[in-house]
């Protein structure tokens, strides 16, 4: 196997990954397993959150596909290796920019960053289980697109209360 088909392997799983934990955070978070999720919509005081366990989940999972991996199927050692880039990746976009779990502060300015950035604030814009938008970690549509979302999202919730 070349370098080549390994790397493609990672970067589709990234790609994959993303578009499955969009999913996973809009149905799951948000809807069955909201239970764990509404410390992350919440103010907390700690270093950890109930929600923190959604990444042990996944670290199993990325576990399995080591061990299988090795010893079975070598195509999901590298798929093991696209989950954990995409752990990474995660780790300094989500909980380090947006959430500022880390012991400094950077705030980007504009660019992409600065996109993810805005996006997810404006998911937490909503502090229940209904109504929220972005629920990608990596992509994510304009803020003025975020922002549209909202406000049809609000109308919604609110002409659904009034029947």
């Amino acid at each position: 196997m070349t370098i080549v088909v390994p790397v493609i392997i990672v970067i589709a799983t990234v790609i994959a990954t993303e578009a499955l934990a969009a999913w996973v955070h809009e149905h799951v978070m948000h809807g069955w397993g909201w239970g764990w999720h509404r410390s992350h919509h919440e103010v907390t005081d700690g270093a950890l959150e109930v929600n923190d366990l959604y990444s042990v989940v996944f670290g199993v999972f990325s576990v399995i596909l080591f061990l299988i991996g090795s010893a079975y199927i070598s195509f999901l050692w590298w798929v093991a290796i696209g989950l954990c880039v995409y752990g990474v990746l995660y780790y300094f976009v989500h909980d380090g920019l947006v959430h500022q779990r880390w012991p400094f502060r950077y705030v980007p300015k504009q660019g992409y960053l600065r996109r993810l950035y805005e996006a997810h604030l404006l998911h937490h814009a909503v502090h229940s289980r209904d109504g929220a938008v972005s629920f990608g970690f990596l992509f994510a549509k304009t803020p003025e697109e975020l922002k549209a979302e909202l406000r049809a999202n609000s109308q919604t919730r609110a002409m659904a209360s009034r029947s």
